[in-house]
């Protein structure tokens, strides 16, 4: 065949698979079409956030119906609780974030309402629709996705969620805000706006703003008192206790009250939560080679538990190296073995690549790095006291597969004989839901547990961990130092 008609043949063929392209992106374009005719129809979501999970999500009726019924709920009953009670509820409260950076909050705001004599308003947890496992559909006209909620006695358990307080404690217990709205009828309220005080407090210790909200809160005459963020748009974060004390050294000086009070002593775990840790327990028993002395029975005695962000907390990281954060909440308590002080060099909103770097180092470790933690934290355990023994790994990630499938094997070189992740647990629909609060109450158990100091999850173990533990399982350690 001469170059003249192998020439003419390629073209031809180009023009044949040209044609058959064009002719795909026009079907592409009609059925795209379709699609957005489809969706755009009244009463079918135009996309969806969330979860790609199939099943129905749970709605906790069992749940719901039991906090509807608890015992406070009775307007008959003495002062301080029934028809004459005194509530707070805050509804300037964090919503549409990760749980852990929730319960931070709430748990300092049924402190408040303990020290101010007043019934604490529990609410639902507000899902970041991304977080959400389940698809959150999204209709025309709405722009973003509703926010799906999970009762709070399916995620925590003791009197911020409505529980008792100690025996010989005459303080109210905490209500519901459905039961909030039937005893307190809004023109029954005091509506204190957070514009009105915040402002005085600026840069205050956390100690000094809470004692300046308990004096308001107990001289307030009326009954029933909600907080309001607002009215203005100035403050990004209207909370009581805000991003800009909880991540900060100014809230330190409430952690020895704070501790010590029977909002953090009484703090437990939810029946739902320890059904899901129980159900799974023993995927943690030991695996390995007998120990060559008594070692203990409970396999949370000998457990490291170990959080790895993974994700987008890539992106997370990139901001805290922006603004020079440091560690978060009860993070930065100086009892705990590893501090970080953030690199100078850098300015509010911008950093030297350098020092971006090294907050990526800690923030985001490499798999080289979290080994030589995970054998250094090992050792310094182990060697501290008599027959201790670390054979059992738990890993709290969402890490991808292939990643996690590599870092396994190279703990499993290590002598980690049993490893388990996040996604090993089994959880039906109501434990799925409530997955943040399982990993968060096995780390809590667990003998060692690594956490990421810039993380809210670490800082939401400390009053448990502290509080109700001792001996070794009080150890915190903080994965962004190694």
């Amino acid at each position: 065949m001469s170059h003249r008609a192998l020439g003419a043949q390629l073209t031809r063929k180009r023009q044949f698979f040209m044609l058959i392209g064009v002719t795909v992106l026009l079907l592409f374009a009609v059925s795209r079409h379709h699609v957005r005719k489809y969706r755009s129809k009244p009463g079918v979501p135009i996309w969806y956030s969330g979860g790609t999970r199939a099943d129905p999500p749970p709605q906790y009726e069992r749940l719901r119906a039991w906090e509807d019924a608890l015992p406070q709920h009775d307007v008959d009953l003495p002062f301080p609780e029934g028809k004459d009670g005194r509530y707070v509820k805050f509804s300037s409260q964090v919503y549409a974030l990760g749980w852990n950076n929730v319960l931070n909050e709430i748990l300092l705001c049924t402190h408040l309402a303990y020290e101010s004599k007043r019934a604490y308003v529990f609410q639902d947890y507000h899902w970041k629709p991304e977080y959400y496992p389940w698809p959150i559909p999204v209709m025309l006209g709405e722009s973003s996705p509703e926010s799906p909620r999970t009762p709070l006695n399916a995620l925590i358990a003791g009197p911020t969620a409505g529980g008792p307080w100690d025996a010989d404690d005459d303080a109210p217990r905490s209500v519901s805000a459905a039961w909030f709205d039937h005893v307190c009828p809004r023109a029954a309220r005091r509506i204190i706006t957070t514009d009105s005080v915040k402002p005085a407090l600026r840069d205050a210790q956390g100690d000094v703003i809470h004692a300046h909200w308990t004096k308001l809160l107990r001289d307030a005459p009326e009954r029933c008192v909600e907080v309001v963020p607002g009215p203005s748009k100035d403050d990004d974060y209207p909370q009581v206790f805000d991003l800009w004390t909880i991540s900060s050294l100014r809230i330190l000086p409430l952690w020895d009250a704070f501790s010590k009070s029977p909002t953090s002593r009484l703090l437990a775990t939810s029946p739902l939560v320890r059904s899901a840790v129980d159900r799974n327990e023993y995927l943690f028993h030991p695996r390995g080679p007998r120990p060559a002395f008594p070692a203990p029975h409970d396999p949370f005695a000998r457990m490291m538990a170990l959080h790895i962000r993974r994700g987008d907390f890539d992106e997370a990281c990139l901001r805290l190296a922006r603004w020079n954060s440091t560690f978060y909440g009860w993070n930065l308590l100086p009892a705990l073995p590893d501090h970080f002080e953030p690199p100078p060099g850098g300015a509010w909103g911008l950093n030297t690549p350098a020092n971006v770097a090294l907050y990526m180092e800690h923030c985001w470790p490499t798999s080289d790095a979290i080994i030589v933690k995970v054998r250094e934290v090992r050792a310094s355990y182990v060697a501290a006291g008599k027959d201790r023994l670390l054979d059992v790994m738990y890993l709290l990630t969402n890490g991808e597969q292939e990643w996690l499938e590599l870092l396994k094997y190279a703990l499993r070189r290590e002598g980690w004989h049993n490893i388990v992740t996040s996604k090993d647990l089994q959880l039906d629909r109501e434990q799925f839901g409530v997955n943040m609060a399982v990993d968060m109450d096995i780390a809590r158990q667990a003998a060692v547990f690594i956490g990421n100091g810039v993380d809210a999850f670490l800082t939401s173990c400390a009053p448990k961990t502290h509080v109700s533990s001792s001996g070794p399982r009080s150890r915190a350690i903080s994965c962004i130092d190694v």
